[in-house]
């Protein structure tokens, strides 16, 4: 099975834990991390992951994650297939860097786009299934 876990989902682990969903999602997202590393998930990393790494003034936290794109199975790469994706995602309601980011999803034959993200969340895009990190273990947890 093939995932691709968007900036929003990566940065969860850093966001404020006080709150009960916050610290479930980080929860999830660290359970799928490890899904990754045992070879159970593959990882889907894009040129549009990359750039808003990069663009991280926190040092620390964007070498971690960038750490994972050598784990990538698949590297999107900006493509006039991704452009012309994403235009067509933009006519759903996602902002251009998030229908970057389904769009890669999608090229890519991810299975599952995972997100934290509640304006992605609540977008129905044919070709990819797009869930939060807590349902996505609640789900899919059985069927791997």
């Amino acid at each position: 099975m093939r995932v691709y876990l968007d900036n929003c989902c990566f940065n969860r682990p850093y966001d404020n834990q006080s709150l009960l969903k916050v610290k479930l999602e980080t929860q999830a997202k660290l359970s799928i991390q490890q899904l990754i590393l045992d070879g159970k998930l593959e990882l889907v990393w894009s040129f549009i992951l990359e750039f808003e790494n990069d663009q991280n003034p926190l040092v620390e936290r964007k070498r971690q994650i960038a750490k994972w794109q050598s784990l990538a199975i698949a590297d999107c790469n900006l493509s006039d297939d991704i452009l012309t994706k994403s235009k067509c995602i933009m006519k759903c309601g996602l902002r251009e860097k998030d229908s970057y980011h389904v769009a890669c999803a999608i090229i890519s034959n991810a299975d599952y786009f995972i997100t934290t993200d509640a304006k992605i969340l609540n977008k129905r895009i044919d070709g990819i299934r797009i869930i939060n990190p807590t349902d996505y273990i609640f789900i899919v947890e059985g069927t791997l």
